[in-house]
């Protein structure tokens, strides 16, 4: 086999086609389908306080020696970030910080020297500096930041990409969150686009100020009572509704229909992200705000805020990331801005890693290497072979245990997904040692390989054939749900009619509803759910989320699921497995007990657990956990027998767990049978 073949597109990707879509100076949008000698070269204008750099197409108004961006102008609109605010508030890096043990400091991060790296008439490369010593001790991250960005010649966007290191005799410090912010002009985007299911007129910045909304259960989400359209009224805002997986997170961002302009953030590469495919960051949300998520804790806590300490040195670039703006002909639909946004989005996908950035620390692809090979899995209870690992998720990063690539929050992560066969490549993985890990949706469990894969600059490794063999010691006697790290094929209710986001009714995702976990005491008023195998259905019967139990007194008390289920044989001289797999977790605690829901000890207990928060910012999954109850045959009994799984935490209304999947292992032989 020879190097890896083309990256794949993302879902949903489409083709290539001719369009009607122009941008001012070229035939097609994109600077790949421009012709460089037909495009106006790159000029770069120095003044005082800004520097603007101008391709023809658009211009870009930085602030010096900041690096703040205060203006693009672009298709007669003198500057597409919002003009009302304060130049340091509309086209930013930023991040919040803190020295062990001290609260979070927001910072917009300004550069303190500019220099100029690249400047011809193809293509302008600034960096804008900031640099850390101890005399900044407490005021400011210990990290020099270097913020770079470029614009080519005949390229409808501009490119921005960071760089952050950290010396070894540096204080120990911690990065809650580190992003790229861009606040667009309120007058004229009022169209969000964030996946082709994903799209509306959004409410303005107004409609959250004293007197248009009410604040609900968190200051994110507030129910709009007197928006600026009234056509919004009683709908809820909530910025997480937002939330993607990092693998879906390629192109967002809005839309003015007058005049038909787009504004998209283009994310290439999740290589530089925290957490793997399926962490979930913010995209676009009320401002009109758009934003490029690097490190976050959302949907995960502190386990995925990097933590630094004394004697350890780091060095890491965010990006580039890609701004594209596009432009329609009057009388288009401006809706069809989208589709061309998606189809620069794969251009700059096929493009990775770039070749124009200048900083050696951004590796390009003849230094980076690759890792193919393919994976395969072994269960003996449901095949006597081989099975093919169809659509694993396979990734290289850092050395670490089963699974720990969720919790990887200073690397880079490099991930695929394997085909039918289970083959796989990686391309483009930068120098250094890894671990190759994977998952494979419809099977639980983490796969590691235990050697430790050491990439060089044009290394091609072919790991041959690998053997995944997911947690199992017995048949399965009876199984919840579907192994693939969510909770989404459970019962999802109906948002209350007094609390709904228009864009998630009849929506897949219909769990993007703000409130859904005041439905449970609704539905289950008296008692807690009982799932009965063979008679209840998943998909009806099981609560999305076991929350705690909210009484008339506004205190909240713990709930006991029940299931029951039944056995004609019991092997009392062997053990049973009971297999727990967890999508989410916040603050919480499983505890399993069997035909005893009295019993003082539980049989199992998995302690305290999580800081997802998903239940409140509609998350549906968070960090996965795996746990396994040993169960003694002398605990079961012939006929009907019942596990209790109790979370008994209840401060908050928003403790609580999620479940993938949970399945009931008879003992290794062919007795146990239902």
């Amino acid at each position: 086999m020879g190097l890896c073949s083309s990256k794949k597109l993302p879902t949903g990707a489409i083709s290539p086609q001719k369009h009607r879509f122009r941008n001012p100076g070229q035939d097609f949008p994109g600077h790949k389908s421009a012709p460089a000698m037909s495009a106006p070269p790159v000029k770069l204008h120095i003044q005082e306080r800004h520097v603007v750099i101008d391709n023809g197409i658009l211009q870009v108004t930085l602030s010096k020696p900041d690096g703040i961006v205060t203006g693009i102008r672009y298709n007669g609109i003198d500057n597409l970030l919002e003009i009302c605010n304060q130049e340091t508030n509309r086209g930013y890096w930023d991040l919040v910080w803190s020295a062990p043990g001290s609260r979070g400091i927001f910072d917009v991060i300004k550069g303190t020297s500019f220099n100029i790296v690249v400047n011809n008439e193809e293509q302008v490369e600034l960096s804008f500096v900031r640099t850390w010593d101890f005399s900044l001790e407490g005021k400011y991250v210990p990290l020099n930041i270097d913020k770079r960005f470029i614009v080519l010649r005949g390229s409808s966007g501009f490119y921005s990409y960071g760089i952050y290191e950290h010396l070894p005799e540096w204080p120990p410090f911690e990065i809650g969150e580190t992003r790229i912010t861009f606040k667009l002009r309120k007058d004229k985007f009022q169209f969000m686009a964030i996946a082709d299911d994903k799209q509306r007129k959004m409410p303005l910045p107004d409609d959250r100020m004293h007197g248009r909304c009410q604040t609900l259960a968190y200051p994110e989400a507030v129910l709009l009572v007197n928006p600026v359209d009234p056509e919004l009224k009683g709908e809820v805002d909530d910025k997480y509704q937002y939330s993607l997986p990092n693998k879906d997170i390629l192109v967002h961002g809005w839309m003015s229909f007058n005049p038909p302009v787009g504004f998209w953030q283009i994310t290439p590469s999740n290589e530089f992200r925290s957490g793997g495919p399926l962490k979930q960051n913010l995209t676009s949300h009320v401002g009109p705000t758009t934003l490029a998520m690097f490190l976050s804790g959302h949907y995960a806590g502190k386990d995925l805020e990097p933590k630094f300490g004394p004697r350890e040195p780091w060095k890491k670039v965010f990006g580039p990331v890609f701004i594209y703006v596009n432009s329609a002909t009057r009388g288009d639909d401006p809706r069809l801005l989208w589709d061309d946004a998606k189809m620069q989005m794969m251009t700059e996908v096929e493009s990775w890693p770039y070749s124009f950035p200048a900083s050696e620390d951004f590796l390009k692809s003849h230094q980076r290497g690759n890792v193919r090979g393919r994976l395969l899995i072994l269960d003996r209870y449901m095949s006597d072979g081989f099975i093919s690992a169809d659509g694993a998720y396979v990734g290289l990063a850092l050395p670490g245990d089963f699974g720990s690539w969720q919790r990887e929050c200073k690397g880079y992560q490099f991930w695929t997904q394997a085909d039918k066969q289970g083959t796989f490549c990686i391309k483009n993985i930068c120098p250094g040692d890894y671990n190759l890990y994977a998952w494979v949706p419809g099977f639980i469990g983490d796969y590691r390989n235990d050697a430790i894969i050491s990439i060089a600059s044009g290394m091609d490794i072919d790991m041959g054939d690998l053997v995944f063999k997911p947690p199992r010691e017995g048949p399965t006697l009876w199984e919840i749900g579907i192994p693939d790290r969510s909770a989404a094929e459970f019962y999802i209710p109906d948002p209350n009619p007094m609390h709904i986001n228009r864009l998630y009714v009849n929506h897949p995702e219909r769990y993007r509803q703000y409130g859904l976990w005041n439905r449970y005491m609704e539905l289950y008023p008296n008692d807690d759910l009982i799932y009965t195998i063979g008679l209840s259905d998943y998909r009806k019967g099981w609560f999305f989320a076991q929350i705690p139990r909210q009484k008339e007194d506004d205190t909240h008390h713990g709930t006991t699921w029940q299931i029951k289920f039944n056995l004609n044989c019991v092997d009392r001289s062997n053990g049973y497995k009971l297999r727990v797999a967890i999508a989410s977790a916040t603050l919480a605690e499983l505890q399993v007990r069997v035909n005893d829901p009295n019993a003082r000890r539980p049989l199992f207990t998995s302690g305290l657990i999580g800081r997802d928060n998903s239940v409140a910012r509609h998350g549906i999954h968070g960090i996965y956990w795996l746990f396994s109850a040993n169960i003694p045959g002398n605990m079961l009994v012939e006929g009907e027998n019942t596990v209790f799984l109790t979370q008994p935490r209840c401060q908050s209304p928003f403790q609580g767990i999620m479940y993938d999947y949970i399945r009931l292992e008879g003992p290794p032989s062919d007795a146990a049978a239902l």
